[in-house]
């Protein structure tokens, strides 16, 4: 008895010393971020990083946490924000954000950003490179509001980045349940009031295939670059319009994308008059939009209805054999 109660005591102090390292390791590895951070020339700082977890968990809370980008102009702050790790695995992380504001400010404005059980849960291999084997986001209610009244809203989020096997392909979902765009861009928009207020579906599922695996080199030298783009379904429906799209693609070195993009809309019309509207499209180019559009409409039959197939090769988009504009390039900063 008296060894069996001697090993749990040796292992006790073992695992007490490894876990104090560990969470010394932790706080360690935060601040040297940050301090990174502020050497490439950001705004980054904490008021203080307090440790907690013992004897199971890692968990940093940093309090009141203020990063700012000089190059974008884009800055976050919030009350805390708490990591949290496994003690034998710190690898398997997940941030929680606080429940209070977020303040999200840029060039266009500010805005704050509320959310109601919000955790991004961020899964790696083991190892030096930290591959990325899984990254999401869920959350409950969340809202986007500026001073002048509300952006958008929905009910839950959820985000995935799912590593396919071992290698450098990636399964992505997006959903957003109960999407509510707010009383700003509603009048903005001029969005009739019998309108609904949610749209019926937000979500996107696919698959990306990058040059690389996503791990620690997409931070200190550069973003992996998508090489194959399977989009199996990008969904947004709100009343009376419906936007559908899937598309296989490959992307070479410069960025330039060939392959096909599928595009269906239901009363396309109206979406022009709301872009119009919403300034997002000049006056002048209505009517070479417009008139493109319907053209494309009549070969499915019903003038109100897009169900088309766009074909990406040399550089430029083309329905069938006509080209109608340049490729964009699809480029990861």
């Amino acid at each position: 008895m008296r060894k069996v109660l001697g090993l749990i005591a040796v292992l006790a102090i073992l695992w007490t010393g490894w876990w104090f390292i560990a969470s010394v390791g932790l706080r360690g590895g935060v601040t040297t971020w940050l301090e990174t951070r502020v050497a490439a020339g950001w705004q980054a700082e904490v008021a203080d990083v307090e440790m907690a977890g013992f004897p199971t968990d890692l968990r940093a809370r940093m309090v009141e946490p203020k990063l700012a980008d000089p190059v974008t102009g884009v800055a976050v702050e919030m009350e805390d924000l708490t990591l949290a790790a496994p003690a034998w695995w710190p690898g398997h992380a997940t941030l929680t954000l606080p429940e209070t504001p977020i303040l999200l400010a840029s060039p266009q404005g500010r805005s704050f950003l509320t959310m109601t059980g919000s955790e991004m849960e961020l899964r790696l291999h083991p190892g030096t490179a930290l591959e990325l084997e899984r990254m999401g986001w869920t959350a409950g209610p969340w809202g986007l509001t500026e001073n002048a009244g509300s952006l958008m809203s929905a009910d839950t989020l959820t985000l995935t980045m799912t590593q396919v096997g071992d290698g450098p392909a990636y399964d992505l979902n997006a959903v957003a349940a109960g999407f509510r765009p707010g009383d700003l861009p509603r009048s903005s928009l001029r969005i009739p009031d019998d309108w609904p207020l949610t749209f019926d579906a937000l979500a996107l599922r696919g698959a990306v295939t990058f040059d690389r695996p996503w791990d620690r080199r997409a931070i200190e030298e550069r973003r992996p670059q998508p090489r194959r783009i399977a989009l199996e379904l990008a969904e947004a429906a709100w009343a009376d319009l419906r936007l559908n799209l899937a598309a296989d693609l490959t992307v070479d070195e410069a960025g330039v994308p060939e392959g096909t993009l599928n595009i269906q809309a239901e009363n396309w019309p109206l979406m022009l008059d709301l872009a119009q509207t919403a300034g997002l499209m000049p006056a002048g180019m209505r009517a070479e939009a417009e008139g493109w559009l319907r053209r494309l409409a009549g070969l499915s039959g019903n003038p109100n209805s897009l169900d088309v197939q766009l074909n990406l090769a040399g550089g430029f988009v083309a329905v069938g054999f006509i080209p109608i504009g340049p490729a964009p390039r699809l480029i990861i900063r």
